[in-house]
């Protein structure tokens, strides 16, 4: 979308029943349905209505991580204890995302498939510190602190079809490591999960990264953002918003990204 001198695309995937849910959240999964028809309702006059119900997930879809979703040694960001205090049946009392103000930040895509020479990262690739660097220098970007750092693998064009989106590629702990290094506000991938699904690291175990970034760093993480149509033009650089709902307690939050390119 062009309007008042500058193009807005659209970062969000399409949301629908069966979409990819990462493991650990497909038994809240996703439906929506109508429980209220136009036909449902006599009504004198010729107006009529419809509403529906959404149940999911807040880790389905395109979404952001809050800081309350990870914990180490039962510690979140900033030695945040879990106990009763903290962890209720009705969600966090601290670092829930209603606690994320709306990101507004200059937007870095870091296209390694482009600067491999690939069109798409391969299965299961983990992407490495190494790429990313390689990735910076072809495209000859260079990186803030207080940006919003996106991955792109290529893996956002399998969408639709579950399985090969899940079986994509994910970003290594390394890779996490020096993200987090650079100081980010926010990073983003277009995989199912950001860490691989079923990966240990040696050191810190399985989802290295969300341990790196959320728990360690406070940097907040986007999963299965499209970043497609960046790519389409070779954008690499953009102003970024993000907004999460604000769900009180909740662990992360649907989102509709916005790259907006001047």
């Amino acid at each position: 979308m062009t309007a008042f001198g500058v193009t807005v695309l659209d970062l969000e995937q399409p949301r629908f029943e069966g979409m990819p849910l990462h493991p650990a959240h497909q038994q809240a999964g996703y439906s929506f349905f109508l429980h209220r028809r136009h036909q449902d309702w006599e009504n004198p006059n010729a107006r009529s209505s419809a509403a529906g119900m959404l149940i999911c997930s807040d880790h389905s879809g395109t979404h952001i991580d809050a800081l309350c979703h990870q914990a180490e040694g039962m510690l979140m960001c900033g030695d945040v204890a879990v106990d009763v205090s903290t962890q209720t049946p009705k969600g966090f009392t601290k670092l829930g995302i209603e606690t994320l103000r709306p990101i507004y930040s200059r937007g870095v895509m870091l296209d390694v498939p482009a600067a491999l020479g690939i069109d798409v990262i391969p299965q299961k690739y983990l992407v490495t510190a190494a790429d990313l660097e390689e990735c910076l220098q072809r495209q000859g970007t260079t990186i803030k602190p207080g940006d919003t750092l996106l991955i792109r693998t290529g893996n956002g064009r399998f969408w639709r079809d579950t399985q090969r989106y899940f079986d994509g590629p994910a970003i290594g702990s390394d890779a996490s490591q020096w993200l987090a290094a650079q100081a980010p506000v926010a990073v983003g991938a277009d995989n199912v999960g950001w860490d691989l699904p079923g990966f240990v690291d040696p050191v810190l175990g399985d989802l290295p990264g969300h341990i790196v970034l959320l728990v360690r760093a406070g940097v907040h993480i986007i999963e299965s953002i499209h970043l497609e149509p960046l790519a389409e033009i070779s954008c690499y650089e953009f102003e970024f918003v993000c907004s999460p709902l604000k769900l009180q307690g909740a662990t992360a939050s649907p989102v509709r990204p916005l790259a907006i390119v001047r």
